[in-house]
């Protein structure tokens, strides 16, 4: 078995090679599975045990020497640089393409960090909701029309199973489990059966605010979004509240901010009012607070909600919703300056 080692660690040693594929070759030989030092190790057991030692160091010789080997071979190709099939060892890979994040995910984040340094908590729910928390908790009676503002998935009926149309269902499961005062951020993904367009989407995303506490009012609703407004759009931005209507808050308010293309001046993009619609918001409706267990004589709140897409548009004055679904890297790549 020495004189089979010798032999072998001596053709080891006149080993050359050109190509990658011929170092895996001689590695496969000696150091495969079925290679030879396996063969070696293998056949170890027959030895005498006066030689054991002697033939065991040996093996480790020729192992270790096959080893560096390669390394050797390996390290040479890279200095000699071009190989027999062409290919430039000392030219850099080819760079990887960074990704960048969502528009949408930008914006989300942003709102969030918004109101979490006003101290408002985040709060998610299902997609998949029940009537009750969708429509009867927040001021929908049955056959109101108000419900007819929102075309609706249905999934099932009796009981009314359907996709959320706002997230402020989550709002509703919040004030049925957490203890008092709440102040809370709802962001997610939500559905309404309507027609695809520039405009208009039937999956899109929202964030809904709830802050609920003794001695609320619409000063502090007011405030609030301002805070927001400027944060999100600038420190020149202005605002304004137009009265509006919606079955869980009363009053109600639709908030417009000064356009940020015209400067207010009036242009094709604000339709020449200079000022874009942006949320609703409102004071909690006292049914609201009293269907979910809070006496609406101790307790005031707000509540306001914004579509994640229309602040996204009006921020990198993206003029098409469907964009934002078409995974077009060329409208990707643009935001990877905010990764």
């Amino acid at each position: 078995m020495l004189q089979n080692i010798e032999k072998l660690l001596e053709e080891a040693r006149q080993f050359k090679a050109g190509t990658k594929e011929e170092i895996e070759q001689f590695r496969i030989k000696f150091l495969g599975k079925k290679g030879l030092l396996s063969d070696l190790f293998a056949r170890f057991k027959e030895v005498p045990a006066h030689q054991k030692k002697e033939t065991g160091q040996k093996i480790n010789q020729l192992k270790q020497f096959v080893l560096k080997k390669i390394e050797t071979q390996l390290e040479n190709l890279g200095e000699e640089g071009v190989q027999e099939d062409g290919q430039d060892l000392s030219l850099p890979g080819p760079p990887l393409a960074l990704g960048a994040r969502h528009p949408i995910s930008i914006v989300r984040n942003e709102i969030i960090s918004i109101f979490g340094r006003l101290g408002y908590t985040i709060s998610e729910g299902p997609e998949i909701e029940n009537d009750w928390h969708v429509f009867s908790a927040l001021n929908f009676p049955p056959e109101h029309p108000a419900r007819d503002m929102q075309d609706t998935f249905f999934i099932e009926k009796d009981p009314d199973i359907l996709l959320r149309t706002h997230t402020s269902s989550v709002q509703v499961r919040v004030m049925e489990k957490e203890s008092l005062p709440i102040r809370t951020i709802s962001p997610g993904r939500v559905f309404r059966n309507e027609a695809i367009s520039a405009r208009a989407h039937c999956i899109f995303h929202q964030v809904e605010g709830l802050y609920i506490d003794e001695n609320v009012s619409f000063a502090d609703l007011k405030q609030t979004l301002l805070y927001f407004a400027r944060e999100m759009f600038g420190k020149h931005v202005e605002i304004r509240l137009r009265p509006s209507y919606f079955p869980f808050t009363e009053p109600s308010a639709e908030m417009d901010i000064s356009c940020q293309i015209c400067g207010g001046k009036g242009c094709n993009v604000c339709k020449y009012t200079g000022w874009l619609e942006i949320l609703g918001c409102g004071m909690v409706d006292p049914n609201v607070l009293e269907y979910n267990n809070i006496d609406s004589i101790k307790y005031t709140g707000f509540a306001f909600g914004m579509g994640i897409e229309r602040v996204a548009m009006l921020k990198y004055q993206i003029k098409d919703l469907r964009l934002y679904f078409e995974n077009d890297l060329r409208f990707l790549e643009q935001f990877q300056a905010a990764y």
